[in-house]
């Protein structure tokens, strides 16, 4: 679901729980038409981006101050 998704009320009906799941995974909010007015469907408290990083193994976590004194001289090639 992108940002801004819009249906009508018969649309969210067909896929409710699809659509709902959508919402709390991705934190973007639905809106649904109905009656000529727009209603919106959203978390309370939308989630904190650092929450949904993918873990990369191959990269260093840690202090950056730790890696000032690693010795790269074996990696480096000019």
């Amino acid at each position: 679901m992108r940002s801004g998704a819009s249906m009508t009320a018969s649309e969210l009906r067909a896929n409710i729980y699809r659509l709902l799941d959508s919402v709390l995974e991705t934190g973007i909010p639905l809106e649904i038409e109905r009656k000529g007015q727009v209603l919106l469907i959203a978390l309370k408290e939308p989630p904190d981006r650092l929450d949904r990083l993918i873990r990369r193994e191959e990269f260093v976590s840690g202090d950056a101050g730790d890696l000032v004194h690693l010795d790269w001289t074996r990696e480096w090639k000019p």
